[in-house]
């Protein structure tokens, strides 16, 4: 399986949209596990990097520093 770059602040787009109908997540903190946080109503989840791998579809904006 390939191997996906991302990156602290990068937004990436999931494979499923969010109830709210945005999907754009901003990834907050990575570790072991994740955390996310919408963009469109700002609500956080957090997956294990596993998870998050598998149901990123792609990164959609590199986060500049």
């Amino acid at each position: 399986m390939e191997e996906k770059e991302f990156a602290l602040k990068d937004i990436v787009e999931m494979k499923k949209p969010h109830p709210c109908g945005v999907n754009k997540w901003r990834i907050i903190r990575l570790g072991m596990d994740i955390r996310i946080k919408c963009e469109g109503c700002g609500h956080s989840v957090m997956l294990p990097r596993r998870e998050f791998a598998k149901k990123m579809k792609k990164v959609l904006q590199k986060h500049e520093e």
